[in-house]
């Protein structure tokens, strides 16, 4: 029988890859298995009618915002172009009173008002005092934040009513998904505060899956390959498939917390208890492609709905403005995101329901997209779309992180609940070096003599 495989990685998303390919450049043997078509997970791009659709992420801040994903970028060699990683111009929006306003989430909006009143205004900037005392608000650890038993509600709660109402809902709800009345303060709070404003935003000129695809080509891929049980059996594990079965040294589970745990008997009270305190909230999105776009005028990339004046259409986003090249010269594409709500009304609803209703709603934010009507719909959906975290979850977090290394690990942005492609990358170097010392200490660890093994 030939040696068993050194890692094998469970998933290829942004985790996955980037988790393989620094196990590779430790000189690793590392297969990455995906149970879909393709690589990319929640940063997948469909390339259909001439336009590229993403279908997650949209968009990532500066290189202060989102360090290991741009030292990736670098790395790859993906920069070298400058054009490749565009800024995005005119990122977002608020819409109130019947208009879009411009410049919200960047310092520009603290003068024309964004949305907010002057009161509103003046509580953002206490608020933003406030945070920058704290001192304490790392993404990557948000478990010790001094407002780490605070919700995103109880956090806003001292302010004007505008700061929730037109900024902190409309945003939580439309990139996080989450609920801010349940969902943990401290990693949406250190999340902007490592992000900077909107007008650092970029994306990737060749769709958002770029990343994705260039790690892929560096490695061994296998798509197509779904994972349905992962064992561990002395110092080797079984990685089970109806493609067949796996033998590794050790296996990298990057997929979404609830998948982990039902793929995974964790023996570590620690792991299994933070595993099952992951909640995630559904993602939904319905693409639209039109022959024309649907208004002259100009707009912002992303309008924000606040719940006051939709409860169910959260975001709309032009992902033509966001690049050109994501549709053909003259045509338009448009992308319509529910609420948390609208996400649980919608999601189990078939694909024409849910473009229906959400297009109906989108008439009133998007004018003339009733008379352009779309040639093109696409309704995406992920389960488990966006890792949720809560203060209780926030509470397990550090006996999770703190736990001995073994010979089954784990990436995501579920890992540092920090719901962003960054927490994806950044999950990938601390799965790898945890990978490193397990199969570093059973390298150490003297043979069995033959016939023992059960011993």
């Amino acid at each position: 029988m030939s040696a068993p495989l050194d890692v094998a990685v469970v998933g290829a998303g942004p985790a996955g890859l980037a988790t393989a390919y620094a196990l590779a450049r430790q000189g690793r043997t590392v297969r990455v298995l995906e149970a879909a078509g393709a690589v990319g997970g929640r940063m997948r791009t469909v390339r259909e009618h001439g336009c590229l659709i993403d279908t997650g992420a949209e968009m990532f801040p500066s290189r202060a915002g989102y360090p290991a994903t741009w030292k990736l970028i670098a790395d790859l060699g993906l920069d070298r172009d400058p054009a490749a990683v565009p800024n995005v111009r005119d990122a977002l929006a608020v819409w109130r009173d019947g208009r879009a306003r411009p410049n919200a989430g960047r310092p520009l909006g603290l003068l024309t008002g964004a949305g907010l009143s002057l009161r509103a205004r003046a509580d953002l900037m206490r608020l933003r005092r406030r945070l920058a005392r704290l001192g304490d608000l790392d993404p990557d650890r948000p478990e010790r934040a001094g407002i780490a038993e605070e919700t995103v509600a109880d956090l806003v709660r001292p302010y004007h009513p505008d700061v929730y109402d037109y900024l902190v809902q409309p945003l939580v709800s439309g990139f996080f998904g989450w609920d801010p009345a349940r969902s943990a303060a401290a990693p949406f709070a250190a999340h902007l505060a490592a992000s900077g404003g909107s007008h650092t935003w970029h994306t990737y000129r060749d769709g958002m899956d770029t990343l994705a695809r260039a790690l892929a080509d560096r490695l061994d891929v296998a798509t197509d390959h779904p994972v349905t049980r992962v064992a561990a059996d002395g110092d080797a594990v079984r990685v089970e498939s109806p493609r067949g079965t796996l033998i590794a040294r050790a296996v990298v589970l990057a997929v979404p917390a609830p998948v982990a745990a039902g793929l995974y008997d964790e023996p570590r009270p620690a792991a299994r208890l933070f595993l099952a305190a992951c909640g995630y909230t559904p993602m939904l999105r319905v693409s639209l492609v039109l022959d024309a776009p649907p208004e002259p005028a100009r707009a912002s990339f992303a309008t924000l709905i606040p719940a006051a004046a939709d409860p169910l259409l959260n975001v709309v986003t032009r992902d033509h403005r966001k690049h050109p090249g994501r549709a053909p010269r003259g045509r338009a594409l448009i992308s319509l995101i529910p609420s948390p709500r609208g996400c649980r009304e919608l999601f189990g609803a078939p694909d024409r329901t849910v473009a229906e209703r959400l297009i109906a709603r989108a008439g009133r934010f998007v004018p003339g997209l009733d008379a352009a009507g779309p040639s093109h719909v696409r309704v995406h959906r992920f389960r488990h779309g966006l890792p949720e975290a809560t203060p209780r979850a926030l509470r397990l977090r550090g006996a999770f992180a703190d736990r001995p290394v073994a010979a089954v690990e784990y990436a995501g942005d579920w890992v540092p609940l920090r719901p962003c492609s960054e927490g994806a990358v950044a999950s990938a170097d601390l799965a790898a070096e945890r990978v490193r010392a397990h199969l570093s200490a059973c390298a150490r660890r003297p043979a069995v003599p033959a016939g023992e093994e059960k011993g």
